[in-house]
């Protein structure tokens, strides 16, 4: 091999790919959300909230042990250390980087404060299917207000917001519960204190598949444990028989039959249900006590059982909410890749955290708020045919015919742009035809061309690319002819705009 084959002999190349857990947004999916988000943020702005934006970055500091649904706290962060040899992470919510906003502007903000906010966060966990490192977040929260009619305008807020964007009433619920009556039932069992964490995980486990599983199976995972369908065995809870029945009862299902109706839905009957279960436990009580409130708030304001309800099953993480909390869950259902009919579940959820702000000051400070998860009500949406998925209308695309005179077309694209037209003009090297692919893959509805003998005339042609594509299909000549006439003619330069706007309300 001779030293000019060796110095000829390309280098590696990095493969153009992305890490596993994130993706590319092209125009259609951009222009949807945010058209979703201003809807989201107008139900927002209703209520008194104000819009917040901070940084990707935090101290990993800052971030503190509370992070949600994670039996690890502080997994599952993106960290690095800066030139200071400081540790920084990427936000793994929007919530711990309004904690720490509200305790650097303590003084200077109002209290209660209502945030809005929206954006990216980052998980570095391993991404599966429907699972990934880099989404979207909207959330709403309230930070120095510990009255529970905080909780109960964010479960509100939550059901307006989800009407706002498209959700019929019938097609989801705000479930609501309460962390102080979940955490009395786990007194009246005796699984209270430090060293009864990980069966008190087991069994808000086993009280989360309500939805899911029937009260026998439940009393399974409560106890020795169950076995599925496939043989995989899920270790229990250790439970005795009368704690078992204690948590049932607080279900709401101790005294139903084989095939019987949820009871959720009767206000009464699950308070009574609560106060049951934690008979004993002061905790318990007042948070039973909590959502009697709520649920009067609820009733006041007009919004039924069809809307918001008091739901046993509603669990959220165990180190992070402190009070009511609430999910946002679609019920209608949709055919899964097996043809069957699933439900969608849930794309909201959120609570009362009074410890979060408090980390940054040492007293104790109130919030309650809530997170939406974009790309999944998106995705509900779509399914529900009420995303447009249209991206920006496409741009009319004016043709270079003659190299030289590049300024003059120019000039028309501008005069497009003044008009408020969105317009570009053909920037590459290829000739017509090619120019017209182009102009097609763009989505272009129409194409200004201009060749020697139209400039000698002061005048443009204007091609309808989408009329002309049905050319082919006329019935008769006559027709050919008269669909021909439309989808392409000409007009003199100053006439320009008229003519393309008269072809772009085709499309309109």
């Amino acid at each position: 091999m001779t030293n000019e084959t060796q110095h000829d002999k390309p280098k590696s190349l990095p493969d153009a790919k992305l890490p596993r857990g994130f993706a590319d947004r092209d125009a259609l999916d951009v222009a949807a959300t945010e058209r979703m988000l201003a809807k989201i943020r107008e139900t927002y702005v209703l209520y008194g909230f104000d819009v917040l934006e901070t940084p990707f970055i935090e101290f990993t500091e800052a971030l503190g042990k509370f992070l949600p649904d994670l039996d690890r706290p502080n997994e599952g962060v993106f960290s690095f250390k800066d030139d200071d040899d400081q540790w920084l992470s990427l936000r793994y919510d929007l919530t711990a980087p309004l904690a720490r906003h509200v305790a650097e502007n303590f003084d200077k903000l109002p209290k209660p404060f209502r945030s809005m906010r929206s954006g990216w966060v980052f998980r570095n966990e391993k991404p599966g299917p429907g699972r990934f490192r880099q989404f979207m977040q909207c959330d709403a929260d309230i930070v120095g207000a510990g009255s529970v009619a905080a909780d109960a305008e964010m479960a509100m807020l939550m059901a307006d917001t989800l009407e706002a964007v498209g959700i019929a009433r019938g097609d989801y619920q705000i479930k609501v519960n309460n962390r102080k009556v979940l955490d009395g039932v786990m007194e009246a069992i005796g699984l209270a204190g430090d060293d009864n964490a990980g069966r008190r995980l087991t069994v808000l486990r086993a009280i989360d598949k309500l939805d899911k599983f029937p009260a026998d199976e439940i009393r399974k995972l409560l106890g020795p444990g169950r076995k599925d369908e496939s043989g995989d065995f899920t270790k229990g809870a250790g439970l005795d028989a009368e704690a078992i029945e204690r948590v049932i009862q607080f279900t709401g299902w101790g005294d139903q039959g084989a095939g019987a109706q949820s009871p959720v839905g009767n206000v009464a009957l699950t308070l009574a249900n609560f106060r049951s279960a934690v008979a004993g436990s002061e905790r318990g009580e007042q948070g039973c006590q909590e959502l009697a409130t709520m649920a009067g708030l609820f009733e006041a304001a007009g919004y039924d059982n069809s809307r918001i309800v008091i739901d046993p099953s509603v669990v959220r993480g165990l180190e992070y909410y402190t009070g009511p909390v609430f999910e946002a869950e679609l019920t209608f259902a949709v055919k899964g890749d097996d043809g069957r009919p699933v439900r969608f579940g849930s794309v909201a959820g959120g609570g009362r955290y009074d410890g979060l702000v408090s980390r940054f000051r040492g007293e104790p400070v109130p919030a309650t708020g809530f997170s939406i998860g974009v790309s999944r009500l998106l995705a509900a949406l779509r399914l529900l045919g009420k995303i447009d998925d249209q991206a920006a209308t496409a741009p009319v695309v004016v043709l270079v015919m003659d190299r030289d005179q590049i300024a003059h077309y120019q000039k028309l694209v501008t005069l497009l742009r003044q008009d408020g037209l969105r317009a570009e003009l053909y920037l590459g090297d290829s000739g017509m035809k090619a120019q017209m692919k182009y102009a097609d893959r763009r989505g272009a509805r129409c194409v200004v061309i201009q060749g020697s003998d139209e400039r000698e005339r002061g005048e443009v042609l204007i091609k309808d690319l989408v009329l002309g594509a049905t050319l082919s299909s006329a019935p008769d000549r006559e027709a050919y002819l008269k669909a021909q006439a439309e989808a392409q003619f000409a007009v003199s330069e100053t006439a320009m705009l008229d003519g393309v706007r008269k072809v772009l309300a085709r499309g309109a």
